[in-house]
């Protein structure tokens, strides 16, 4: 997917593929997961950021990115924000402003649907289980590795809009089954807390 970027009126077109996200997804939950204990933007703490502030947020450190020429940090900002909204049409980013002051252009409909990477977002769920408890309910809340066609998904259960959200198509088995234990993991965690 072509992310489109606007700083100052100059266009990028940043290149993020489909293998790329899924690759990231581990991380893409890391960052969910901070968030999730909340987040300092700017002069406010934002107890719970819902996921348009999250894009600004990841779009902040986009600009900090692409300001520092750090192309790793780069890639994945642009790819939390290409998986979280799979409908993004252009960032623009402001460099002199704040954090909420970057804006998301959200396209009508994705130009190819895709489902929406499942955010692993803990909300609404139970905390402070023992280690075996949360076990037995993150294996609850992280489905097996399935095949839909020639690729690989798993789903993860949202307890805060009560549904399942799918992974994006992971093109290998072991790929897909690393994936899988990467966000097993952020939940067990995140169950734990």
């Amino acid at each position: 997917m072509i992310l489109k970027v606007v700083i100052d009126d100059q266009l990028l077109e940043l290149n993020v593929p489909e293998a790329f996200v899924a690759q990231a997804q581990g991380f893409f939950a890391k960052m969910d997961a901070d968030m999730d204990r909340g987040w300092q933007v700017n002069r406010e703490w934002v107890e719970r950021p819902d996921q348009m502030l999250r894009a600004q947020i990841a779009a902040n450190k986009l600009l900090t990115a692409l300001e520092n020429e750090d192309h790793n940090l780069g890639r994945l900002m642009a790819g939390y924000i290409v998986a979280r909204l799979p409908n993004v049409d252009t960032v623009e980013l402001k460099p002199a402003g704040e954090t909420r002051d970057h804006q998301i252009h959200l396209a009508e409909r994705p130009a190819e649907y895709e489902p929406e990477a499942p955010s692993i977002a803990h909300a609404g769920i139970p905390r402070g289980l023992n280690k075996m408890d949360a076990m037995a309910q993150a294996a609850k809340d992280v489905s097996k590795v399935f095949k839909m066609g020639r690729q690989y998904r798993f789903s993860v259960y949202n307890h805060a809009t009560e549904r399942w959200e799918e992974s994006p198509a992971i093109p290998d088995m072991e790929q897909a089954e690393t994936l899988r234990e990467q966000a097993f993991k952020a939940r067990f965690e995140a169950l734990c807390e």
